[in-house]
Formats: C-alpha cells, structure tokens, sequence
C-alpha cells in the first residue's frame, strides 16, 4: 500500500501518505474491486499508466459522504453560541476545510442569511478533489435527499423553509445562486498547503479522523493560525483537541457539539 501512496505523491502530487492506514486500506480495497485488480500491485500499474484510473480512484480516497445540517444540534449551537460574536464583526471570513460535494457550506450559508450575516460574509470551500469540488459549486442535490436535508434544517433552529432556497426539476434540487455569490470554491490540501486567510470561523467536520496524529497536528495547527484572536473551530462528533499538540490553545466552548474559542493568548 505504501507504494502505491508514494507513487501517487510522486506522480500527481496528492499526499495520502499520513493518512490513517486502515482506512486507506478499506478504501484501496473498495477501488481494486472498482477497476478490476486482484492485487495493489495491479491497482498501482493502472493509475501509473492510465491517465483516466487516478480522477476515479480519487473518489474513493476522499471520502464524499455528507448531508445538509448533519447533526443539526451543531448548527444550533452554532446560532446560539457564536452567531452572537460573529454579530459584532463588520465582515466575516469562514474557512469550510474539506468541503467535499458542498452540503457543509450551503449549510453555512443557509444559516448565515438566516440570522442576517451571510451578506457580510465571505466563505472559503476547499478540499482536494477536483471533481468533489465542481459538484459542489453547481450546487445540485438529488431531490430524494431533500426529505432528510429539510429535517435536519428545522432541527438546526431554522427560521425559513428550506425550500425557500432551493429550485426542484428533474428531479435535481438546484440551490439559489445568490448563496453561492458568497462562496469561493477552491483547491487546498490540509496535508500540503499553508494557512491562506484569516478567518473567523473554521468548520472542519468528519475529516481528521481519517488522518493520522501527526497530519491531525498539521490540519489543527493551520486551523488555530488561520483563526482570529478569539475564533471558533469546530470539529466532527468523533473528532477532539485532546491530546493534539493545540490542546491548550483553545477553550471548549460547546463541548458536546465539538465547538472551541481559539484562546487570546494563542
């Protein structure tokens, strides 16, 4: 496996080599069946040398399941407890690591033109998957999935209906342009690049656990430098600061919801 990681470094220049082994393994395994190969060795020889292999298998290394206002006690806490604060900036920047297919950052959105901020804001959707990154800035759901985003909106704390934003045809939901005016899509890797912005709010959900310790330390350490004094950061159900090597440089400001204040002092 570790071949094969190397061979992608060096050829396309995705780094997965500090990512959590058993889950690249799961993923690895998942693909051979995909592309039809009994063995790595097999898998390694098809994205070498088949320009078309690598775009594909990257769908399977980054990991594309989300949903709109997944677990919506989150968004809730996040209108509760730091709405609030963001009130008192007369311009926000909200850095969305990992966005993946974008139902994160449209919540985000959502949210922020509900509680009157979204203007006034400029979001920051990265990930690594060029594909995953297009699908999100179409902004096209499958309609089948609006049953679920639309509960876990109202759970959030909604104030509209989550129709109100969306377009339904075909059998496609297509979100309103005018929430996509606030979000800049774009290509970042948390293994790789640099801090890029000063934001206020970083919201990195669902990726580090499929990182190892130390990249966790590199992803945490962007995020607490990118933040201003005081910023917030939150994190996946599964995912903590303890034992990071920026533990101590946030306070745990909802902790049920994964939500930190980076410290003044950080």
């Amino acid at each position: 496996m570790r071949l094969l990681i190397d061979a992608i470094y060096l050829k396309y220049h995705f780094d997965f080599r500090s990512y959590a082994s058993a889950s690249l393994k799961r993923r690895l395994t998942a693909a051979m069946g995909r592309f039809g190969c009994d063995t790595l060795s097999q898998l390694q020889d098809k994205v070498l040398h088949d320009a078309a292999v690598f775009p594909a298998l990257l769908d399977y290394l980054t990991v594309q399941v989300s949903e709109m206002f997944r677990d919506p006690d989150y968004f809730r806490s996040l209108r509760r407890e730091v709405v609030p604060l963001l009130r008192t900036y007369p311009s926000l920047k909200i850095w969305v690591a990992g966005c993946s297919t974008g139902e994160e950052v449209y919540s985000l959105a959502i949210l922020l033109r509900e509680e009157g901020l979204l203007a006034r804001t400029l979001i920051y959707a990265t990930d690594i998957n060029p594909q995953a990154l297009q699908r999100a800035e179409t902004g096209i759901y499958d309609l089948d999935r609006i049953a679920l985003f639309t509960t876990n909106h109202q759970k959030s704390g909604a104030r509209n209906s989550l129709s109100d934003y969306y377009t339904a045809a075909y059998g496609r939901a297509v979100f309103d342009k005018s929430l996509r005016e606030h979000i800049v899509f774009s290509d970042h890797s948390l293994a790789t690049d640099s801090v890029f912005a000063e934001v206020h709010l970083v919201s990195c959900r669902n990726v580090l656990i499929y990182f190892d310790r130390a990249l966790q330390d590199r992803a945490l350490t962007l995020f607490r430098d990118a933040l201003c004094r005081k910023g917030f950061l939150g994190l996946g159900a599964k995912e903590s600061l303890r034992f990071s090597a920026c533990a101590d440089d946030f306070d745990e400001l909802v902790r049920e919801d994964r939500i930190f204040q980076k410290k003044a002092s950080a």
